[in-house]
């Protein structure tokens, strides 16, 4: 009954009985995303950021590029005027798709996982499933998320985790002199488990060895990104002596990249705008895997829509850090529900998300 469904279902977007799809069109526009409180990393401040929505034939992506990776609005822009009218005419046939896309155009990740979202809703929405279940994955399977406390003054990160107190999992941004003041202001107000993520913001192995040292004492889960990523014998070192979990994550971009880090940490973090979307994101996944590293997912700063997008992974990661849509206060979607720092993806068509007041 379901294959016979799903048949009438493909026939009806063919328009005809076993006629060809129609050509697919990208259409996009930009969105303004305002930050609760100004959002301060090791290397950078940022109070809003600008995204990009991305359709194709009603499925939707969002694009959230970095300054960090050279990307922007307008590079994300540029990318999409390039392929608007090459995507074909069968949102099915994504591997074609993607693969002709990565020939014809290289980096640009964001505007490619934004592509990448909007394929995926589209095939969800035709085949009338969530686009988890395309993989075969669990619904139903308890994704716990952690909430980022940007670095600020102690007391005011300690209002940030007050604000947010029904979260079971804290990643505290660190990366500067006073840093280990910082985390002791937030194990203060909470019982929760802790991150840390550096963002590279120490200078070398002995400062990162030295700060993880005075770290043990908050019982820290495990450290993201201590030093630049390019130094591999510092990453090494740290690898060797250090007793908390280590994760990479700055220039570990695709599927591609991960052998270069193996030995030199114990997991990596998946961020989709980073290595171009949810295909890449699950191969990225095995190949971790098959290295016996442990997986996060991440995020940059984005909307629900691509936050529900990488959420469709969470059941294969160990970790999770998809919390940016509740870090913004006018995301433009709903879809997403968020409780006790629990993510529970809806059973809607596609990525289950809609833009409100629809």
């Amino acid at each position: 009954m379901l294959f016979s469904v799903t048949m009438d279902l493909l026939f009806k977007e063919r328009g005809d009985q076993g006629g060809e799809f129609k050509t697919m069109h990208i259409t996009y526009h930009t969105i303004d995303l305002k930050l609760k409180h100004p959002f301060r990393i090791s290397r950078s401040v940022s109070e809003t950021r600008k995204n990009v929505i991305v359709e194709i034939d009603g499925g939707i992506g969002e694009a959230a590029p970095s300054p960090y990776y050279g990307d922007n609005a307008e590079t994300v822009i540029e990318c999409l005027e390039k392929v608007k009218d090459q995507i074909g005419d069968d949102p099915f046939q994504i591997e074609t798709v993607l693969s002709n896309l990565n020939d014809k155009i290289s980096g640009n990740y964001p505007a490619k996982a934004a592509i990448d979202m909007a394929l995926y809703d589209l095939i969800g929405k035709r085949l009338n499933i969530p686009v988890h279940k395309l993989f075969g994955l669990d619904g139903k399977k308890q994704l716990v998320t952690s909430f980022t406390i940007g670095i600020d003054t102690p007391d005011k990160m300690k209002e940030k985790t007050r604000e947010a107190k029904d979260f079971l999992v804290y990643k505290v941004k660190v990366g500067v002199e006073n840093d280990i003041e910082m985390v002791k202001a937030v194990r203060e107000v909470t019982d929760a488990k802790i991150r840390v993520d550096a963002n590279a913001g120490w200078k070398d192995a002995e400062e990162a060895l030295t700060k993880i040292d005075q770290l043990k004492k908050y019982k820290i889960e495990f450290v993201e990104q201590p030093i630049d990523p390019n130094d591999k014998e510092g990453l090494l070192k740290i690898k060797r002596e250090s007793e908390i979990p280590i994760f990479i994550d700055e220039h570990l971009m695709t599927s591609k990249d991960i052998p270069g880090f193996v030995g030199l940490c114990d997991g990596i973090n998946i961020k989709l705008a980073k290595c171009g979307g949810i295909r890449e994101a699950l191969r990225m996944i095995h190949v971790a895997r098959a290295h016996g590293l442990q997986v996060m997912i991440g995020c940059m700063i984005e909307s629900s829509v691509g936050i529900a997008a990488a959420a469709q992974l969470g059941s294969l990661a160990d970790y999770l850090d998809l919390d940016s849509n509740l870090l913004i206060s006018n995301d433009p979607y709903e879809g997403m529900t968020v409780k006790g720092g629990m993510i529970y993806l809806s059973d809607k068509p596609g990525l289950g998300i809609i833009p409100k007041n629809m």
